[in-house]
């Protein structure tokens, strides 16, 4: 017998205030097309990304986005997007408007920063670090 809980991702999800804002938001952070589709009063977003995954942008009012401030939001980083470029990644992050909350810090070959959503969700970008000496 298989295991029934596979050690796959399929999704992940952050929590947000207003799903049609951040989906704008998270669309061009990543580099994808907008999505003019009307959610039609959908509390939640499907964006689908590589490999079969996908990043769920949800109200969530089953878990607090019923009340006045919004869902609650990542304290600490939950997942992490890949960059090949941590320095690049870390400008254009910046001259993108979200708040920036680390420097690159690296490690070996790679290096990694945490940055703000438009809600206050903490994420985290790590991929290679082209300043490191091969």
């Amino acid at each position: 017998m298989t295991h029934p809980v596979k050690d796959h991702i399929r999704g992940m999800f952050v929590p947000v205030r207003d799903v049609v804002k951040a989906r704008e938001w998270y669309r061009r952070l990543l580099g994808l097309p907008a999505d003019e589709e009307p959610l039609d009063g959908r509390h939640l977003c499907v964006v689908p990304l590589k490999d079969d995954r996908d990043l769920i942008l949800d109200e969530m009012p089953m878990w607090g986005g019923d009340q006045p401030d919004g869902p609650p939001t990542y304290r600490t980083p939950a997942f992490m997007f890949d960059t090949d470029d941590a320095h690049a990644a870390h400008a254009f992050v910046t001259e993108y408007g979200a708040e920036v909350v680390t420097d690159v810090n690296e490690f070996d070959k790679s290096g990694w920063f945490a940055f703000r959503d438009l809600d206050g969700n903490l994420l985290m970008v790590r991929g290679a670090n082209a300043r490191a000496a091969d």
